[in-house]
């Protein structure tokens, strides 16, 4: 147990390094600045902006969702059984069958991308000017003069609404605890390094993507400090959890709980980078085969490590 334990305890710190120094990265140097970027610099900047969102389409997809869908299904599946088996002869094989092919999963992650939809569109009804709107608007329409570009009206530009930010932070901090949770949870030395190893693989590159969208979304550097500090946090606090109930099962519906919210995190994950961080990279008209390539490489990229995560 001693050398298992030892283990873990070295998960939990290469986790916190890991996301410390891929989202600081970004935040500490300058170069990353796309406001203060001109020519080839901030055509770099655009482009790496399309590599992280791709980066974030695969984690949703490929990570968060997948991951979701499979623990919900598991447990919807564990849930019915048991109800089978103190009911039986009430329902007929057929009902239960029907039951079980409901989607439950799909549900769920959609019930949380409504739940942020739902709160941002209160948030705005209560405070109009909390989008910025406008102002990304004249942003980009000024970029699109500078660069001698033809203009078609206003563009539906996405929103520097600190709410968004602190949705995608709050989704990404519960996908790291579950994370944390199941590498904590894991009984041989084998099994935690694969899983850490796996989770290492694409972690990094979904933080230095956050610490990228912080910086280049103007958010100020001690706020953005302070982000990626909470979120390298999360994953060693799921660590810890696991190590404290590796001994237990999951009981009473907890294992129902963590996958429902891990369900709602992906939904809100989904809204986030379909309706944030997707549209500010492909908002422009410039080199949009390129940027193309780029979305398409992150995603490809996440697609892969998903052989082993």
């Amino acid at each position: 147990m001693e050398p298992l334990l030892g283990v873990k305890i070295g998960c939990l710190f290469a986790l916190l390094l890991l996301t410390l120094i891929c989202g600081l990265v970004p935040i500490c140097f300058k170069w990353f600045r796309i406001e203060a970027a001109t020519g080839r610099h901030r055509r770099v900047l655009s482009l790496l902006g399309c590599i992280s969102a791709g980066v974030f389409l695969g984690a949703g997809f490929m990570h968060m969702t997948a991951e979701a869908l499979e623990e919900i299904e598991s447990e919807i599946q564990k849930f019915m059984m048991q109800n089978r088996t103190e009911r039986e002869g009430n329902f007929s094989g057929d009902a239960n069958s029907a039951r079980m092919d409901y989607p439950y999963g799909e549900l769920v992650i959609s019930l949380g991308f409504f739940l942020v939809f739902l709160v941002e569109s209160l948030a705005l009804q209560c405070c109009p000017g909390a989008a910025g709107g406008p102002k990304v608007q004249e942003e980009e329409r000024g970029a699109a003069g500078a660069l001698g570009l033809h203009s078609h009206g206003p563009v539906p530009a996405p929103s520097r609404s600190p709410f968004r930010a602190l949705t995608l932070l709050l989704s990404l901090s519960f996908h790291s605890v579950f994370e944390g949770l199941a590498v904590g949870l894991q009984t041989t030395v084998v099994a935690t390094v694969q899983l850490c190893l796996a989770v290492l693989a694409h972690k990094g590159l979904v933080v230095f993507g956050v610490g990228l969208r912080l910086v280049q979304t103007g958010t100020g550097s001690r706020w953005a400090v302070f982000s990626i500090l909470c979120l390298a946090l999360m994953s060693p606090l799921g660590l810890a959890l696991g190590l404290a109930v590796a001994g237990g099962d999951a009981e009473g519906g907890r294992g129902l709980a963590q996958a429902v919210l891990e369900g709602i995190a992906a939904g809100t994950f989904l809204y986030v980078t379909f309706l944030e961080i997707l549209p500010r990279e492909l908002v422009g008209p410039e080199a949009p085969l390129a940027k193309w390539g780029c979305v398409a490489a992150g995603f490809a990229f996440m697609a892969f490590i998903a052989l082993w995560a």
